[in-house]
């Protein structure tokens, strides 16, 4: 395949079937991964977003959510 008659779109769809070929759907997302660094502090991030809860109270809250899907 001549690879520099390609748009960047078809190169990235054509390396991206290589990828989940080669290593399947999980392997391709890990590999993209590596690329991927993000940006931010996450933990900082959690904290001020993520309610403090303790676990008893997030283990009831699973359940609530089960028990009315089943319903």
């Amino acid at each position: 395949m001549k690879t520099e008659t390609l748009s960047f779109y078809e190169i990235r769809t054509v390396g991206f079937e290589a990828l989940l070929r080669e290593l399947g759907p999980a392997g391709a997302i890990r590999f993209i991964q590596q690329y991927e660094t993000g940006q931010g502090d996450y933990t900082r991030d959690r904290k001020k977003l993520l309610p403090k809860k303790s676990i008893r109270e997030i283990g009831t809250e699973i359940v609530k959510a089960r028990q009315s899907k089943t319903k």
